[in-house]
């Protein structure tokens, strides 16, 4: 078993900066790669960002802006988002989630662990 843990959500105005962690508890040795993923209200989970847990790799799709930079801790088993220059439209909650082999990274459903999720919420 995986447990993750998301903290750093809140509310922020638009222009402002946050920074999520996500950290990683028990069998972390079997992770393959941790990501980020996000969801509106009444919207479906959208990826927004992945790395690989035992190499540089980061993965972002071409819809994730490029004020968002994943980054990751192994010493701390954590993995973060920075997110810059917010926007109202980036408020969604947002989940880190773990999968245990090689998979379409885009896709929930190869997630094999996923945290609680931390709301953000950017104000205009």
């Amino acid at each position: 078993q995986v447990q993750l843990v998301e903290s750093g959500g809140g509310l922020v105005q638009a222009g402002g900066s946050l920074k999520l962690s996500c950290a990683a508890s028990g069998r972390t040795f079997a992770i393959y790669v941790m990501a980020w993923f996000r969801q509106a209200s009444g919207e479906e989970r959208e990826f927004v960002a992945a790395a690989s847990w035992n190499s540089g790799g980061r993965y972002y799709p071409d819809s994730t802006p490029g004020r968002f930079t994943v980054s990751k801790d192994n010493a701390k088993n954590t993995i973060y988002l920075q997110m810059n220059s917010l926007k109202p439209e980036d408020t969604a909650v947002y989940y880190c989630a773990a999968a245990l082999r090689r998979s379409q990274l885009t896709k929930a459903d190869n997630y094999d662990y996923w945290g609680q999720g931390t709301q953000v919420t950017v104000s205009s």
